[in-house]
């Protein structure tokens, strides 16, 4: 198995970062051939989803988690920013982890998909995220 820690800058802003270029450099410093790529959130306020990014669906997940989990005064978790308790609720929505299939060193994703973090948590502008290859 080789693993890595990335590091992912959000800004401090609600996000979803496409993780393609980090992925595909992970894939070749660690001389994949096939087998399965995890990848690993250790936050308790971000995720990881596989969508279409660049044509407005990273902005409309976005857009639904703001509805769905608006950030409000509801939340029973209350400290940081207004809303952050329903930041701690997003995995539940958006899972931290995901596997994708390597195959010759590469991703075996659909042609629109792209691996992402989703981070709603404006407390938290760096985020880490663990890539780890598993050799079949």
């Amino acid at each position: 198995m080789h693993s890595e820690l990335i590091e992912i800058r959000t800004g401090g802003e609600e996000r979803v970062v496409d993780l393609t270029s980090p992925i595909e450099a992970f894939l070749r410093s660690a001389g994949a051939g096939d087998g399965l790529l995890n990848v690993w959130v250790p936050h308790a306020t971000a995720g990881i989803a596989v969508i279409e990014t660049g044509a407005g669906s990273d902005t409309d997940l976005l857009a639904i988690l703001q509805e769905l989990l608006p950030a409000d005064d509801r939340w029973a978790h209350r400290h940081g920013s207004p809303g952050h308790g329903r930041d701690h609720v997003l995995p539940a929505f958006v899972p931290p982890s995901t596997n994708v299939p390597v195959l010759g060193g590469r991703t075996a994703l659909g042609t629109w998909q792209s691996v992402c973090l989703v981070d709603t948590n404006v407390d938290n502008a760096v985020r880490t995220v663990r890539l780890s290859f598993l050799a079949g």
